[in-house]
């Protein structure tokens, strides 16, 4: 049993039905469906009571990550010089729409009262994003992370008790092999009451920590960061370490039994603020008045304000020579106090900690955001990250086969599916981001230059490409861009789909380095320091019978000047390591400025193109919910809003998004209207939300569409129904 289905187990489903409409009131939870829209939100736990009453049926099922995480070339206890970043951003659960409450920032360190310092204006009114929508929402410069090739664990970070990650966070983390930890915080003097009430008895820090796991669990996420930002008390002191080891101890033992006894990380994350008396104070290090929370969990993250010799203090310690990974050294981005580093010189502090081979807390990333020209944030954010890379592991995905990804990161000016557009008008759902390429920027010989960036101005699928932009001298015969560092099985006969679109007088290739799969058989196998093998695949002819078996599967086409190419592999017992594109000028003679937009890269068995594909099973409908709204025009009928969610049933990862449609039927015997689209889900739950359907008897139907066919669902009401439900 998955997670959905733990969640979902509460709902009874019906395929179809006949219902006399009405205008009630909404009986959904509050806590996890916007009031005014049914919309599905993501929230918190703010007090003790509400985490001690949380029950698995009242979950929410929309929040629910049902991605795993991905493997990687490099598992996370083989890490020895780990990143961890930690988002904490406008009080957490933002972006998709503005709370109106406004804070003022009061002071330069007042980082636990608000969230932080926003920039210099310290005078003036913030505003706080509170709700996370989780179907997404319009939002015309979002803040995105997609640098995760360089980090190891995403932590969602508020100063509610309980943090629960939103999904579409770990969704994202999951896909990239990332782990998700939610946030445990207590503060002040309501954090100090909390403290002595939870950890009062054996019997009461064990209930918050079974809480804690069992919602770790239904949400599918991986751990938690505890932090205590308030003074402990008597058996207070005592019990905190036993709470830590017994929550460390549950976490491993629900994420073992949960991958079926395969190994599997899950954490359980200290922050550096209490000391072994019970007293708050910072240490801005492992040392020995914080050592005993430490050695009850799976790791330490430091206050920020520390110095060299901090580092030296720690790594030279020899009660934490074996277990030096699990310190990470918190890094503040903002730069508040006496630190090192920080903004744009975030590598200096960096490039300190990996100096004694330790692990990073990145805090507060957003910066670049928060702080920043929102129109210059991937320009700012590239240049953030590239000024840490040469500090950072960069991670290479395993994935099995197919291997796919248009670049998506989540959000767009318009919503694209094969190079046209679905949907006009700006939108973000992280759940939408796919394997994101390496962004670079590189000077070539001979004054040449190539970058690589996200562009939303067009895209193949999704909302975003990749675009390649730069200039070749006329002495440089080509310039290749490393796209991708991953490690893919290939199968014996494999085909690869490349999309792009070129400027005029570039002609563009492939570069595919492989190597001996059987040098990599073992998890943490040395194979990076093996030699490679490149690949120039030539590509197959549109009169190909593998190429037209694809096009017949995938639907493939090249309007809008998009080019679409096949080649095909036939290579034994080989893994496919890095994906390079190439780009060269037709005329060798001149210099050529370039750009190519890459839309999409697809890696898949020839054997695939063979097999049946599986059809959308089950749907069903629950949670209905009608609103009525005048008409606009004196005299013209009301309208009737239609609100439920949809569930079905697909295998877990064989595919990208569903379609989910509305047509109406005014007559069983006419032919239905025009099929027209609701939104894009991406696991097989998704709320209709407000769906404007005509006040005329007729039959509605909704479908969820899969590539290759609709499955069906309808459901009716009648102007009896209608004319009844106006007086109920």
């Amino acid at each position: 049993m998955d997670s959905s289905e733990r969640c979902l187990g509460q709902f009874k489903k019906m395929k179809s039905g006949h219902q006399v409409i009405n205008y009630e009131r909404s009986l959904l939870s509050a806590q996890h469906y916007d009031p005014n829209t049914t919309e599905p939100i993501s929230s918190s736990l703010k007090t003790l009571a509400e985490l001690l009453s949380w029950q698995l049926s009242e979950a929410s099922p929309f929040n629910v990550a049902t991605v795993p995480v991905s493997s990687r070339r490099l598992p996370l206890a083989s890490n020895p010089r780990r990143t961890l970043v930690c988002h904490d951003m406008k009080g957490g659960y933002l972006e998709d729409r503005v709370f109106p409450f406004i804070y003022f920032c009061v002071g330069l360190f007042d980082f636990c009262l608000i969230n932080h310092v926003l920039c210099t204006c310290a005078s003036l009114p913030k505003l706080i994003f509170v709700l996370r929508f989780i179907q997404g929402t319009t939002v015309e410069d979002p803040y995105v992370f997609y640098h995760w090739e360089y980090i190891d664990i995403f932590n969602y970070f508020s100063h509610n008790l309980v943090t629960i990650p939103p999904a579409v966070w770990t969704t994202a983390a999951h896909k990239h092999g990332v782990l998700s930890m939610g946030t445990f915080i207590t503060e002040w003097n309501d954090g100090e009451k909390v403290c002595e009430l939870f950890l009062a008895t054996e019997e009461t820090y064990r209930a918050v920590a079974d809480k804690l796991v069992q919602i770790a669990h239904c949400y599918g996420f991986d751990g938690w960061l505890i932090n205590i930002e308030n003074p402990l008390r008597g058996v207070a002191v005592r019990n905190m370490e036993l709470f830590l080891c017994y929550l460390t101890k549950q976490m491993h033992k629900q994420m073992h039994k949960q991958m079926h006894k395969q190994m599997h990380n899950s954490l359980v994350i200290w922050y550096d603020s209490v000391l072994d008396d019970g007293s708050l104070k910072w240490q801005n290090e492992l040392n020995d008045r914080n050592r005993v929370f430490f050695n009850a969990c799976d790791g330490i993250f430091t206050n920020y304000n520390w110095t060299e010799s901090s580092l030296q203090v720690m790594t030279s310690d020899p009660a934490a020579q074996h277990r030096l990974a699990d310190i990470y050294v918190g890094i503040d981005v903002f730069a508040r106090g006496e630190v090192v580093g920080g903004k744009f010189e975030t590598n200096k502090a960096l490039e300190l900690v990996r100096k004694y081979n330790l692990s990073a807390a990145i805090f507060a990333p957003g910066w670049v955001y928060e702080c920043l020209d929102t129109a210059d944030f991937h320009q700012n954010q590239d240049k953030f990250w590239a000024r840490l890379s040469d500090y950072l592991y960069v991670h290479q995905l395993v994935s099995p086969l197919p291997f796919v990804s248009s670049f998506c990161q989540g959000f767009g000016r318009s919503l694209y599916w094969k190079g046209r557009v679905e949907h006009d008008g700006s939108w973000f759902n992280l759940n939408a981001q796919e394997i994101q390429p390496m962004y670079a920027e590189t000077n070539l010989e001979g004054g040449g230059r190539l970058k690589s960036r996200c562009c939303s101005a067009e895209a193949w699928s999704g909302g975003s490409s990749l675009l390649l932009e730069g200039h070749i001298p006329c002495s440089l015969a080509k310039a290749c861009a490393r796209i991708f560092s991953l490690h893919v099985p290939l199968a014996a006969k494999t085909l690869v789909s490349f999309v792009y679109k070129p400027s005029a007088g570039l002609n563009v290739s492939l570069e595919l380095r492989t190597i001996d799969a059987s040098l990599c058989s073992a998890p943490d196998a040395p194979c990076e320091f093996s030699v490679t093998f490149s690949v120039f695949p030539a590509a197959l002819s549109e009169d190909n019978d593998l190429v037209k078996q694809f096009t017949q599967n995938c639907g493939r086409t090249s309007d809008n000047g998009w080019m679409s190419r096949c080649f095909h592999l036939e290579l034994s017992g080989c893994a496919l390591r890095e994906v390079y594109v190439c780009v060269a000028a037709d005329d060798a003679g001149h210099d050529l400025d370039f750009s190519c937009r890459i839309g999409e890269i697809m890696v898949l068995d020839v054997e695939s193109l063979f097999t049946p594909p599986v059809s959308v099973q089950s749907v069903c409908l629950y949670d209905v919910v009608w609103k009525q709204r005048e008409g606009g025009d004196e005299g013209s009928p009301p309208k009737v809003r239609l609100n439920t969610t949809l569930c079905w049933c697909y295998p877990t990862g064989l595919a990208r998004h569903f379609c989910v449609h509305w047509r109406l039927r005014q007559d069983p015997g006419e032919p239905p209207s025009p099929l027209v689209l609701i939104g894009r889900a991406y696991s097989t739950l998704y709320r209709v939300v407000e769906l404007e359907v005509p006040f005329a008897p007729g039959l509605i139907e909704l479908l969820v569409e899969l590539t290759g066919g609709r499955c069906p669902l309808s459901y009716t009401h009648s102007a009896a129904d209608t004319v009844h439900s106006s007086h109920t």
